[in-house]
């Protein structure tokens, strides 16, 4: 259940006309009244000889009986309430109960009074959410303040979904960006788009913020993208702000629609962006940007993130909590980048994961910036680097990039879980789910291969990467074994034989390194692992690697599955 308080207004029958009206779209049907301050008011939508003229007079009764200066300029009330997509069809009379809840939450009315409250209603034109108008006036003359209604209407909202078996929203702590206006919902299905202007706006800059080091860069990544920019600047010469627009998204005069940073997102207003330019030591790297990277090899540069990724691991776990909320906010550049140079068969799942880890990545704790410097840094390579072919060697990187960030995501979900973050760990969740998603997409071509290689290994060669497993990791040993993904971890396991690595020791490493719980298959998390650590190619050859010499059971056993081709 969604309540949202509108703009205060002055014009009570102007309001009161949308309400009742056909609305912008032909989309209100049978408009009428469930609930009001008074049993006996009139109902234009179902009363033949009651007039929204009529219903506006009494509603503005207590301000007429005010002398012209001490009536509020604003005092029209306008509250709506809206059931989510998957809730049942609430009847009148619930949603009158939920109205009567909603205004005395609010402040507006206090049943207990005796009708001592001010004047409302409560209108219904569709099946999904009413519209409470209410005037800031009372009877007696006094004007409530209302302080903080936004907060307790929400409060109420929670009670009233537990009481009526409607889906649980998590408690809001105004960090959210601005939802989309029915009027920019329209306007997107008009023009035969899914998301709404500024849904695509906020995406743009995001993407354009990502692991940029300075303000040169990021406008001119905004003007790369295709973005309208409108400069906000001081008599000074110094930049204030800035505005963006969609070439093709304009008002009705033809002028194209502006949002400013602030309106997209709280943390995408100039000054905000600029904090993450600042290093540790509070130099602007704004004025000294780091030179950009030489475009890369998109194979090295997911290789870096994976580094990254796991170094933050660490701080997102145990780190001061200004710190972690820089490397929660530079994960979502990492993924906002990642998702841009994705390829096709993984860029659907990995937008969703950055749409979603975007609500993960703000809260109240303010950001302590410059700790975050080296996901930025791996997310400007991913950027420069460009987009991954999503096969051989990027396309293993990329699985190998993904399975990480899953745990990094998975640790900042825990984490908000433990700070009471309730919107910003479900978000977390949903980014991982969607992070699964990417996985399975990315991953079967180069597990495949090394899944191939690993059956096809000499039985004493599997008989002893089976004895290292078991050695190493005795505890989850069998269920290893029995996975699918054993062989691929086999091949590894017979990779770093040609290593100066100790493949017992690097696997018990590779175990220690965080927690397993939520990895849907061990012996491929421990194959990235082990392959990263060690630095071995992430898209292997289906040949054979070289055998350790001085072995010669494992080389009479390879002689025997793969005999020389006789001479004729």
């Amino acid at each position: 259940m969604i309540p949202r308080i509108h703009k205060r207004g002055q014009r009570t029958l102007g309001l009161l006309h949308y309400l009742y009206g056909p609305g912008k779209f032909e989309e209100h049907t049978d408009p009428h009244l469930v609930a009001s301050w008074d049993h006996n008011v009139p109902d234009p939508g179902r009363e033949e000889n009651a007039t929204l003229k009529q219903l506006q007079r009494l509603l503005d009764q207590p301000i007429e009986n005010l002398e012209a200066s001490e009536r509020p300029r604003k005092h029209v009330w306008h509250l709506s309430v809206r059931n989510a997509a998957e809730d049942r069809v609430l009847t009148d009379e619930e949603w009158g109960d939920i109205a009567r809840g909603m205004v005395a939450a609010a402040g507006v009315d206090d049943p207990e009074q005796g009708g001592a409250g001010c004047r409302w209603v409560a209108v219904r034109h569709a099946e999904d959410h009413i519209h409470i108008v209410a005037t800031l006036v009372r009877e007696d003359g006094y004007k409530p303040r209302l302080h903080n209604d936004a907060v307790r209407v929400q409060n109420r909202a929670r009670t009233l979904e537990a009481e009526l078996g409607l889906r649980r929203l998590n408690q809001g702590d105004g960090t959210a960006v601005r939802r989309p206006t029915s009027a920019e919902r329209h306007k997107a299905r008009r023009r035969g788009r899914e998301r709404t202007a500024r849904e695509e706006l906020r995406e743009a800059v995001r993407g354009a913020v990502a692991g940029a080091w300075g303000e040169e860069e990021f406008f001119e990544r905004l003007a790369a993208a295709g973005l309208l920019i409108r400069r906000r600047v001081a008599p000074s010469g110094d930049l204030l702000g800035y505005k963006v627009a969609l070439p093709g998204d304009r008002n009705k005069d033809g002028e194209p629609v502006f949002y400013a940073g602030a309106r997209l997102a709280p943390d995408l207003s100039l000054p905000r962006i600029r904090e993450r330019w600042t290093t540790h030591h509070d130099q602007s790297t704004a004025s000294h940007p780091d030179p950009s990277p030489a475009p890369g090899d998109p194979a090295v540069a997911r290789r870096r993130t994976t580094t990254a990724a796991r170094k933050a691991l660490v701080v997102i776990e145990h780190g001061p909590d200004a710190v972690v909320a820089a490397h929660i906010a530079a994960t979502g550049e990492v993924l906002d980048a990642l998702a841009l140079t994705s390829a096709a068969h993984t860029r659907h799942a990995l937008h969703e994961a950055a749409r979603a880890f975007e609500r993960a990545s703000r809260s109240h704790i303010r950001a302590e910036r410059g700790h975050d410097r080296s996901l930025r840094r791996a997310a400007r390579e991913l950027i420069h680097a460009g987009p991954a072919l999503g096969r051989g060697e990027d396309g293993a990187t990329t699985a190998m990039v993904i399975d990480m960030l899953f745990f990094l995501i998975t640790a900042t979900a825990h984490r908000h879980a433990r700070h009471h973050h309730a919107q910003q760990a479900a978000a977390a969740h949903q980014a991982a789910n969607h992070l699964r998603a990417a996985y399975r997409a990315a991953a079967p071509g180069p597990l495949g291969a090394l899944r191939h290689r690993g059956r096809h290994l000499p039985r004493p060669v599997r008989r002893r990467q089976a004895a290292v497993l078991r050695r190493a990791l005795p505890e989850v040993a069998e269920r290893i074994l029995a996975e699918p993904g054993w062989p691929a971890l086999a091949a590894t396991l017979t990779d770093l034989e040609t290593t100066p690595h100790d493949p017992a020791t690097l696997l018990t490493d590779a175990a220690g390194q965080r927690e397993l719980a939520s990895a849907h298959s061990l012996s491929d998390v421990l194959t990235w692992r082990l392959r990263h650590t060690a630095d071995l190619p992430a898209d292997t050859p289906t040949h054979h690697p070289p055998r350790r010499p001085g072995n010669a059971s494992d080389q009479r056993a390879a002689r025997r599955s793969h005999p020389r081709p006789s001479r004729k």
